[in-house]
């Protein structure tokens, strides 16, 4: 039963919630990318590039077929989800900035009554 206890506690700490949820929160960030990639970057560059279709994209080799389209594609995915990705940390960073600077520290009362001591030994 110990290594159950150990699991448990394991499991529960905030790391790793924070982890699983970021995980669920990323599949679910990564379909609405492929989404977007898949149903409206892609076929607009595909009418750019004179409506070539990128996934049917493919080279036959023998019998084998390598399809380079779905690896261009999958590129531009992880372009998108980078760059979705910077945009979302750096207004996090921002906010949190915000944060750090609005709330100063107001000194220990021990260095107040230090100060006050040096202040009032200064008047004689």
């Amino acid at each position: 039963m110990g290594m159950l206890k150990e699991f448990k506690d394991f499991a529960m700490k905030g790391n790793v919630i924070d982890l699983a949820i970021g995980v669920v929160i990323g599949g679910a960030f990564g379909a609405i990318v492929s989404a977007i990639v898949d149903h409206v970057i892609m076929p607009i560059v595909g009418m750019i590039t004179g409506g070539i279709d990128f996934d049917s994209l493919a080279i036959t080799v023998g019998s084998a077929q390598l399809r380079y389209g779905m690896a261009i594609t999958a590129i531009v995915k992880f372009i998108a989800i980078a760059f979705f990705l910077f945009i979302v940390v750096k207004a996090i960073n921002k906010t949190k900035k915000k944060e750090e600077a609005a709330a100063p520290a107001a000194p220990p009362e021990d260095i107040t009554l230090l100060r006050e001591i040096r202040d009032e030994l200064k008047k004689r």
